[in-house]
């Protein structure tokens, strides 16, 4: 695990193959407990090639020097993300 926030990634490596690509990643908050948003890809065998861009908000707590995972919400579509994004900015109206 990483002991600087901005060391933090989800690219995901096996058997010489990325298989989880991080593309981009958005820090929402830092300290003890911190919160990321990824913007990445996963590679698809069958196909041989990356799929579309998928999104996760990952949350790490820092013990013994060293962001530990704690919890994940993977965003399952571009349309999911794009309700997500529209009921926030509803809510900020407010």
């Amino acid at each position: 695990m990483a002991s600087d926030v901005d060391d933090i990634t989800i690219n995901y490596e096996e058997d010489g193959i990325l298989i989880v690509k991080e593309l981009d990643k958005e820090i929402l908050s830092k300290g003890a407990w911190t919160t990321i948003l990824f913007r990445y890809q996963k590679w698809d065998k069958r196909k041989e090639e990356y799929s579309d861009d998928n999104y996760a908000i990952r949350r790490y707590q820092k013990l013994h020097g060293e962001y530990m995972p704690k919890s994940k919400f993977n965003i399952s579509s571009s349309k999911q993300a794009e309700k997500i994004v529209a009921a926030l900015q509803g809510w900020m109206k407010d």
